[in-house]
């Protein structure tokens, strides 16, 4: 959630700390700040936006070659200048920045306070800063280390210390942390976007690591002070990648790269001649897999939505019961699992707090865990024991589309691969096969018809309420629609089972409140049918995404989306297209910000 970026080394530390927080801007944050060593300690925060940063130290000379930067979202503390980073400890000697949550703080503070420190924020981070101050006798490194024993919760932590000039020091525990090593320094950062400009050599710090740094030399160590050797990574996407391309959003560019998007999920993943799929990342595994006779499946918000629809298949074709659950309530209820069960996590970003967790408990369970994430290197990949990568770039704006796609399409591939294990039939895998490889000219089809949705946004843009509808496959489609749309966008909406609406939710239902109708022509389209009637009886108006061809939809509807026909099991990844796009323009017409919605951060790394 909050942007960490330390340099030090022979450049000017600020173009690089005010570069780096730009780039993690898509995070999330209410508040920034930095601080620069050069003899005196020259430290600016402002609220709002970087760019109020950038004006608050414009004409003001920052000089020095080791700084750290911050952007924060706001937990223990209102969004003020007092509440953001750097913190410091009582003499203004020891500064510090720190993503995570201190859970033990309040009994640190009140016990610091008695021995006479004096807090200048309401945070708990800075219960650090005065920590280390307390543990200080000349050596930044051990108090550093001696503090971390103290401490409960997760973070990553970057300190300097104004008696102690080039040095610096960094530690991981449950929040991601990431060391780029350029020619002419060391950054150190939450997140490699902040990192690329200057290098894509790296070092991912795993819990319970500590990076110290002397110049622009370093060393790695566990808490117990032993050294550590650590493998430099080379961060596989290019800095254009980070960059709009003439687009006016980075959602909407994001939108428009789904059909190029699944190439690359499915590229070298396919056998069409045996029906089959080839994961490379679970080839060592598949006797364990083999095995499996129950998934358990861990992920937050749109992830989650792809988990729900990957029940569905992994059920229908591949005979495994299957379970998805929201990440933060699957380590608060009794789990029955069983050898032959494993956890699947799905995250973008790789550093979900609650997803991780689950993924940790369950390793300690020694129940067999896999990983669908996007960002190579990230914690949830290091934490499972397999996994598949989604190879689509990163992914900026805080409303996921292009990985939620892609997840889709990875559950598919490893329904057939799963499936092809068991009782699914050649036959049936090659048809998979030959549909998947529809859905990029099938996706760009519909971006095709970005207009006429843009004109069905302008048409709906000033209404409070939306419900979205769907039954089997395209029920988590509904709830992806409707938390777009609430992202994005900050009207009311909501997604129901289509068969659901007579118990309860079409009591909401009036002139003023449309719904969006997912309604291929499937399994239940008679059954959705019906549902779109008792709607329109109540005097709603319905928007269908519909399959083409279905010209009886018109007549009942107030406006159609066409989609193009496709496998059941894979409606969902052409059907949230439009829902994509129709958020999207609605939050344009509203003037929303829609890279950074309000309140909203992109990767969450605390529970």
């Amino acid at each position: 959630m909050c942007g960490i970026v330390g340099y030090i080394g022979k450049k000017e530390s600020l173009p690089i700390l005010i570069d780096g927080l730009k780039r993690l801007e898509y995070r999330g944050y209410d508040s920034a700040g930095i601080a620069i060593q050069n003899g005196a300690i020259q430290n600016y925060k402002s609220v709002g936006k970087i760019d109020q940063l950038e004006k608050k130290i414009k004409g003001i000379d920052l000089f020095g070659n080791l700084g750290i930067a911050h952007t924060r979202w706001a937990t223990h503390g209102a969004p003020s200048e007092e509440n953001a980073h750097p913190h410091c400890d009582c003499e203004g000697k020891i500064w510090i920045v720190h993503n995570g949550i201190i859970e033990n703080y309040q009994k640190i503070k009140e016990e610091l306070q008695i021995e006479g420190h004096v807090f200048a924020s309401e945070t708990d981070s800075e219960v650090v800063a005065h920590l280390i101050e307390k543990f200080y006798k000349g050596n930044l490194l051990e108090a550093v280390r001696l503090t971390l024993g103290e401490i409960i919760g997760a973070y990553s932590l970057v300190v300097f210390h104004k008696d102690e000039p080039g040095k610096m020091v960094a530690a991981k525990k449950g929040s991601p942390l990431v060391l780029g090593l350029a020619d002419d320094g060391i950054i150190v950062a939450s997140d490699v976007t902040a990192i690329i400009r200057q290098t894509r050599n790296v070092i991912y710090l795993e819990d319970g690591e500590i990076a110290f740094f002397e110049n622009e030399n370093f060393k790695i160590l566990n808490f117990n002070n032993e050294e550590k050797e650590k493998e430099t990574q080379k961060i596989e996407w290019s800095l254009e990648e980070l960059e709009k391309k003439g687009y006016s959003h980075f959602m909407l560019k994001e939108i428009f790269e789904q059909p190029n998007c699944i190439i690359d999920s499915l590229r070298g993943r396919l056998i069409p001649s045996e029906g089959k799929a080839k994961l490379g990342g679970l080839d060592d595994d598949v006797k364990n897999l083999s095995e499996i006779d129950n998934l358990a499946m861990v992920s937050c918000g749109t992830a989650h939505y792809a988990s729900l629809i990957g029940e569905y298949m992994l059920e229908e074709y591949a005979d495994i019961p299957s379970k998805a659950s929201v990440a933060s309530e699957f380590r608060y209820r009794k789990q029955l699992l069983n050898k032959n069960t494993a956890v699947l996590a799905l995250s973008q970003s790789g550093e979900t707090a609650d997803t991780l967790a689950a993924i940790v408990e369950a390793n300690d369970k020694n129940i067999f865990t896999l990983g669908i994430v996007n960002t190579v290197g990230s914690s949830i990949a290091r934490a499972t024991k397999a996994g598949v990568y989604n190879h689509i770039g990163p992914e900026i704006a805080v409303a996921s589309t292009k990985a939620f796609t892609s997840q889709v399409t990875i559950l598919t591939l490893l329904t057939l691969f799963l499936g092809r294990m068991k009782n699914m039939s050649l036959a049936t895998g090659e048809r998979i096969i030959k549909e998947l490889n529809k859905l990029p000219s099938q996706i760009e089809k519909i971006l095709k018809n970005e207009d006429e949705i843009k004109r069905i946004a302008q048409k709906y843009y000033k209404v409070s309420n939306f419900a979205f509808l769907g039954r089997k496959y395209n029920y988590p489609v509904a709830l992806e629609g409707a938390l777009k749309l609430k992202e994005v966008s900050y009207i009311h909406a909501e997604g129901f089972e289509s068969g659901e609406i007579k118990h309860g939710p079409l009591a909401l239902i009036d002139e003023n409140f449309p719904s969006f109708f997912i309604i291929p022509q499937d399994s239940v389209y008679e059954k959705n049918l019906s549902n779109v009637q008792e709607i329109k009886a109540r005097g709603g108006k319905v928007i269908a995404i519909a399959t083409e061809g279905d010209e009886e939809i018109e007549k009942i509807v107030d406006d159609v989306i066409y989609i193009p026909k496709t496998l059941e099991m894979l409606t969902p990844i052409l059907s949230v297209i439009p829902l994509q796009l129709f958020a999207y323009y609605v939050a344009c017409l509203n003037g929303r910000d829609v890279d950074k919605p309000r309140n909203l951060a992109k990767s969450v790394t605390v529970e």
